[in-house]
C-alpha cells in the first residue's frame, strides 16, 4: 500500500511539473504612455527571445505664433501699442511699435535719443477705402502728430509710410519734412509709384538726423521692391527745387507777352530733356533733366524711353 502511494504521489508531481513547462507563453505587453513614445515587449513564440519595438510618437509642428514673431522682432527693443491716431509728438526711446493700420505689419524703431531711425514692412497693401474707415479727405484720421518741428512753416508732418499706403498718423510714423519734397518731390514720387504698383514689398526706410537732440531728419533711404525690382531711392530733407536750381537742372522760358499761355508744350519738354534731338530719351539724359529713376509707363518721357524688359518701368 505505501508502495502504491508513493508512486501515486511521484506521478502527481510529474503530471504538476510538465503542466508548468507546456504552458503555452502568452505576450507580455507593457505599455508606456506618455506624448513621446510607447514600449511594447514581446515573447517570439518560435525563438523565445524578447523583441522591444519602441514607437516614438511625432509631436505636431508648433506654428509660430504673432506673440513668438513679435518677440524676435522687438530684440533689444521694448515692444508697445500706440493708438494710430495719437497726436503726441513724443516718441519713447528704444521701442518698435505697429503702425500699420488695421491688420497690417509695419514696424518702425526708435534709438536711444527717441529719434524714428527704420520702418520696415514685409508688404506695402494700398488702402482700401471700399473696407475701411477713410474720411473724404482720403486720410484714416483727421490729423497727424505733433512732432517738434512741424511747427514751422516749411515742415509737413510726413508720413514715412502714407495713408494711401496704410500708414497710421502716430509720431511713430510722422517726421518735420520739407512741404515740397513731401508733397512735390522724391516723397511723393515714390508714394505715387508705390500705389501705380499696387503695392510693394520688402520696404525699409532709414531715417537719418544730423545730431541726436532734433526730430527733424536731415536725409532718408527707402528701399523697396516693386514688380520684382529693386528700388533704391535716396534724398535730402530739403526743398528739391531749390537744389535743382543750384545745380542749374531747372530754368525759366519767358513767355511772349502777347502769348496767354505761358505753360510748355509737350514738345519743348521734350526737347529740354532729348540734348541731341534724335526723339528719343535715355536714362542719362533723363536724369539730368532732373528726374528722378525708375520711370513708370504712365510717366509723360515713357513713351520716348526704351523698356527693355517691358515691365512698365525704365531705369530700376
Amino acid at each position: 500500500m505505501k508502495k502504491k502511494m508513493s508512486y501515486l504521489i511521484l506521478l502527481l508531481t510529474i503530471i504538476f511539473m510538465v503542466g508548468c513547462t507546456n504552458v503555452e507563453d502568452a505576450p507580455i505587453t507593457d505599455v508606456e504612455t506618455d506624448s513621446q513614445e510607447v514600449t511594447t515587449v514581446e515573447t517570439n513564440k518560435n525563438s523565445e527571445k524578447e523583441e522591444t519595438i519602441t514607437t516614438v510618437s511625432e509631436k505636431p509642428a508648433v506654428e509660430e505664433t504673432t506673440t513668438q514673431r513679435n518677440n524676435e522682432l522687438s530684440a533689444g527693443y521694448e515692444l508697445i501699442e500706440v493708438d494710430g491716431g495719437d497726436l503726441s509728438g513724443y516718441r519713447r526711446p528704444n521701442v518698435v511699435v505697429d503702425i500699420g493700420y488695421g491688420d497690417r505689419e509695419y514696424w518702425a524703431f526708435t534709438n536711444e535719443y527717441g529719434q524714428l531711425v527704420r520702418v520696415i514692412a514685409e508688404e506695402i497693401i494700398l488702402q482700401d477705402d471700399s473696407k475701411e474707415s477713410v474720411l473724404s479727405s482720403g486720410r484714416y484720421y483727421s490729423d497727424e502728430a505733433k512732432v517738434p518741428g512741424v511747427e514751422s512753416d516749411v515742415l509737413d508732418e510726413g508720413h514715412i509710410i502714407a495713408d494711401s499706403l496704410g500708414g497710421v498718423s502716430n509720431a511713430y510714423n510722422i517726421t518735420p519734412q520739407n512741404s515740397t519734397l513731401n508733397r512735390h518731390g522724391d516723397q511723393a514720387y515714390m508714394e505715387d509709384a508705390i500705389r501705380k504698383a499696387d503695392g510693394a514689398t520688402n520696404f525699409e526706410a532709414i531715417i537719418t538726423y544730423p545730431n541726436t537732440k532734433t526730430q527733424i531728419p536731415s536725409s532718408y533711404k527707402y528701399t523697396y521692391t516693386l514688380r520684382g525690382n529693386v528700388i533704391v531711392d535716396t534724398f535730402d530733407n530739403v526743398n528739391p527745387d531749390k537744389i535743382n536750381e543750384s545745380l542749374g537742372l531747372t530754368g525759366s522760358k519767358s513767355s511772349e507777352s502777347n502769348s496767354s499761355n505761358t505753360s510748355l508744350s509737350k514738345s519743348d519738354d521734350l526737347s529740354s530733356v532729348d540734348t541731341n534731338g534724335n526723339g528719343k530719351v535715355t536714362i542719362k539724359e533723363a536724369k539730368d533733366a532732373g528726374y528722378k529713376m525708375p520711370l513708370t509707363r504712365d510717366h509723360w518721357l515713357y513713351p520716348y524711353m526704351d523698356d527693355r524688359d517691358n515691365d512698365g518701368m525704365v531705369g530700376e
